[in-house]
């Protein structure tokens, strides 16, 4: 049983190393679209096939994740003795670490 957050914490990292093609994407549709409309980037100058193409991929990928994240974290979540928003800031916070760990490397 996960009775500390050392459990919850390797399940999330682990997860996080996939999690680096989601955070990616989603991290590119921003850049490209709501962030450049805003004037907080500037839009990738070669992206010119639109949005809908890229929904198409980031979609799917997003929510495969996504249910595979939540269906590896609620199990979990019952067995630990930390507290729900604890072990939730956690959960959301540990699956970054590989991407942050990509970009100080890069």
């Amino acid at each position: 049983m996960a009775k500390h957050w050392s459990v919850p914490l390797v399940v999330n990292v682990l997860l996080g190393i996939p999690g680096v093609v989601p955070f990616w994407l989603l991290w590119y549709l921003a850049v490209n679209w709501p962030l450049a409309e805003g004037g907080w980037t500037v839009r990738e100058p070669t992206e010119n096939d639109g949005m809908a193409l890229w929904l198409v991929i980031v979609v799917p990928v997003v929510t495969l994740y996504g249910l595979i994240w939540w269906l590896a974290n609620r199990p979990l979540r019952r067995r630990t003795a930390l507290a729900p928003h604890t072990y939730w800031l956690l959960s959301l916070t540990a699956p970054l670490l590989p991407t942050a760990a990509l970009i100080l490397n890069g």
